[in-house]
């Protein structure tokens, strides 16, 4: 680019160099946005109807104004296109390809060069820009707009790539509980109610801490929402105050919070011979308790991780000890017992300590006393004994060996492979056969009467699919005038728990929720 006969503009450059360090820009970011700037007073000077291009050299601030026109054929001068009209009545409009200020014809091309040919591009060089005092006016406006612009996208680029990390807040304004906060003396960000420490009550220039959650593009800048109350809050406090944790030499591996309250933190260590939770802690708890002052007090405990879901329920409900444990992995529940004098303790005021445990290990755990669970228990191994000399006609001697042999249900026993039954010892191959057989045809006349009642009660098709109810689950339904998979899903968790009163909330709850997928999937 030739701007030798440019007048050079020492002072562009000097007021780039200052607005790039002002605004934290890169200077060619700056270049480009006065040379936006300029090509909107190019086209007032000059007309916006021609194709015009300004460019600021880099070295002498010298400015360049241009114009392009494009070469087309002779007879594009004639030529029109006809935009049609919406169906109103009016006229289509025609209009004229060709534009004189933007196209030269190829004869009008070859004689500014011969070698030109159609759909060349022709740069002329116009006069220098004339900066009046409004034009200079105009100039600014653009600039600062643009600045801004640029600033509010580099802020979002920014902070999009920081979601999930920690960042110093200073709060601006408090509208109603929902806090306006400078982040790093760089960018505003936002923090709704829910997402502060409740009781928590920062004053305009307090100073925290606060977990990046989400960027939102928006006309006015990047809307950076934070959270103090989010679980990641707390584990990335954990890495901030222990180093084994910021290296990955320990892992956060779960976190349950009732933010301010209290929070169950299981940490792993990749070292067998390191204590995840005495690092964790600290000498006198030096390293937890910056932590707990960031939160507000709020109550910590810190166990070990363990792959064994069992084990690390027994951990989560510290401080409270176990003294037995039943496991349901189809139904992803767990059942505590403690000693009565403990059981308090093991469930938290208004049930807190249970219900964070049950947060943290992902599945949901029952505490109950040891007298309690054993009740329980009796109650079921009666009802699963009394099922199988009912259904299969057998005496109480061998119910008991099936039940202390793992099978739970009639279906396990008419269809498990022979060797299973056969492997308990006196159990010889004809009464397994003869077992089978009772237990098949058990489950044969409970279908037909099931049949039968789905046509009596006109059950339909898409609750007798719903896998999540058994068949007299959904008698019982039907009975209350629930016979579709809709009508299921209309069900509250009061209504539901009235009519399958055997089951518990979070299965009532499950059940509800499974038969809603169909108006997500619609």
């Amino acid at each position: 680019m030739d701007f030798s006969k440019a007048m050079p503009r020492p002072e562009l450059i000097a007021m780039v160099q200052t607005l790039a360090e002002q605004k934290g820009l890169e200077k060619e970011v700056m270049f480009q946005i006065l040379e936006d700037a300029m090509l909107k007073i190019a086209r007032n000077q000059f007309g916006h109807e021609l194709d015009l291009q300004v460019m600021i050299d880099r070295k002498t601030g010298a400015i360049l104004v241009k114009r392009k026109m494009t070469v087309v054929p002779d007879d594009y001068v004639t030529k029109t296109e006809v935009i049609e009209a919406p169906d109103d009545g009016t006229e289509p409009e025609i209009i004229d390809l060709f534009n004189e200020n933007r196209n030269l014809t190829l004869t009008q091309a070859k004689k500014k060069d011969k070698n030109l040919k159609v759909d060349d591009v022709v740069e002329d060089y116009l006069p220098a820009l004339y900066f009046g005092r409004q034009a200079f006016q105009s100039v600014r406006q653009i600039v600062m707009a643009k600045i801004k612009g640029a600033d509010r996208e580099k802020q979002y680029e920014e902070f999009k790539d920081r979601i999930g990390e920690v960042v110093n807040c200073v709060v601006k304004q408090n509208e109603y509980g929902n806090l306006y906060v400078e982040i790093n003396n760089k960018a505003e960000g936002y923090i709704k109610r829910n997402e502060l420490i409740p009781r928590e009550m920062p004053h305009t220039g307090d100073r925290f801490r606060a977990l990046v959650l989400s960027v939102e593009k928006s006309t006015s800048g990047p809307q950076i929402f934070l959270s103090r109350s989010h679980p990641n809050f707390m584990a990335k406090l954990f890495a901030m105050e222990v180093p084994e944790i910021y290296e990955g030499t320990i892992e956060v591996r779960a976190v349950a919070r009732d933010p301010g309250s209290h929070a169950k933190v299981a940490v792993w260590s990749k070292d067998p011979s390191q204590d995840p939770v005495g690092t964790s802690v600290g000498m006198r708890g030096s390293r937890i308790q910056p932590i707990i002052n960031e939160l507000q007090g709020e109550k910590i405990d810190v166990i070990a991780w363990s792959d064994d879901v069992a084990e690390l329920a027994v951990r989560a409900i510290t401080p409270a000890k176990a003294l037995k444990v039943v496991v349901d992995e189809e139904d992803h529940k767990i059942e505590i017992a403690v000693a009565q004098d403990n059981l308090s303790q093991a469930i938290g005021r208004g049930g807190q300590n249970v219900r964070l445990a049950s947060k943290l290990v992902g599945w949901q755990i029952d505490v109950m006393s040891e007298e309690k669970e054993a009740e329980i228990r009796t109650k079921e191994i009666n009802e699963r004994i009394s099922l199988f000399i009912a259904a299969l006609d057998i005496d109480e001697v061998i119910a008991r060996l099936l039940l202390s042999e793992g099978f739970r249900n009639i279906e396990e026993i008419a269809y498990v492979d022979k060797s299973e039954l056969t492997s308990i010892n006196g159990f010889e191959p004809e009464l397994v056969d003869e077992l089978q057989i009772r237990a098949q045809a058990y489950l044969n006349a409970k279908q037909q009467e099931f049949d039968k009642k789905v046509k009596e009660l006109k059950i339909d098709k898409s609750l007798i699919d719903f896998e999540d109810v058994n068949m007299d689950q959904k008698i019982l339904l039907a009975n209350s005038d629930v016979r579709s998979r809709e009508d299921l899903a209309d069900l509250s968790t009061e209504e539901l728990q009235a009519i399958l009163t055997d089951l518990d909330e979070n299965q009532i709850n499950k059940i509800i929720m499974k038969a809603r997928e169909i108006w997500f999937n619609e």
